[in-house]
């Protein structure tokens, strides 16, 4: 039993070397917008929590990662068109996404939360704004228009919290701990504040690297190479470096 359970770990491992062989460069889709998971540093540079964990995977399959920036939305015909081989952008696992796509498995959890200035009260008229796109999407317009309040989409988070800052939005509706950890540590998010979670079936939590629909090779790849991460340590040392104190991941 000892040496049919090594020979299937052997030949598991050595399937997936063959298939690593058929990647010399994967192109990941990003979000340079999504502090801290992908952002520019002050060198112009793409940075962040995920581009890190892209880098790492890429580091383990032994192939060079090509950054594709792209707003939110475009990615997935981007990756059914081929112009890139994955998505690595906060994107949550999703019913509707998986009748178009495939996911690795995860890659971190996350809630949802909004974000507006202290004191703020939401009522029928305030104006929220949210990444077009998102897995928010849904939220907003299902439920936050259904009260009357005037949900906006943006291209990109960056200019959701903008818009924020100068009055034109009351709140915005986004990933919890990309707020906590992004916009609300900056300076430009002095005096506003984190609400409470919101708990709801339209909102997934857990995110993965999305993959087109039946490439079953790539997906063994990145399954592999995250349990790799997390084996020898790199995803507790990336989560502790960006989220101090905060378990991303749920093990599911």
């Amino acid at each position: 039993m000892k040496k049919i359970l090594l020979l299937l770990i052997t030949t598991f491992l050595f399937n997936t070397s063959l298939l690593a062989k058929d990647y010399e460069v994967i192109r990941f889709a990003a979000d340079p917008n999504y502090a801290p998971f992908a952002y520019k540093d002050s060198t112009g540079t793409l940075t962040g929590f995920e581009i890190d964990i892209g880098h790492a995977i890429c580091a383990q399959l032994n192939v060079r990662c090509q950054w594709v920036e792209s707003d939110f939305d475009a990615m997935i015909p981007s990756l059914n068109a081929g112009k890139i081989d994955a998505i690595l952008a906060s994107m949550t696992i999703t019913a509707a996404r998986q009748k178009v796509i495939d996911f690795s498995s995860e890659v971190f959890s996350s809630p949802t939360a909004m974000v507006f200035r202290a004191g703020t009260e939401l009522s029928t008229g305030t104006a929220v704004g949210y990444l077009q796109g998102s897995t928010q999407e849904v939220y907003a317009l299902k439920v936050l228009a259904g009260q009357g309040i005037k949900v906006v989409a943006y291209a990109d988070q960056e200019q959701v919290y903008a818009d924020l800052r100068t009055g034109r939005l009351q709140a915005s509706l986004q990933d919890a701990q990309q707020a906590q950890s992004g916009f609300l540590r900056s300076p430009q998010g002095a005096g506003f504040v984190l609400g409470p979670i919101i708990e709801s079936e339209l909102m997934p939590s857990r995110s993965g690297i999305g993959i087109a629909k039946g490439n079953h090779e790539l997906k063994a790849l990145l399954d592999k190479a995250l349990a790799d991460l997390h084996a020898d340590g790199t995803y507790v040392r990336l989560q502790e470096q960006y989220f101090p104190g905060v378990n991303m991941f749920s093990g599911q």
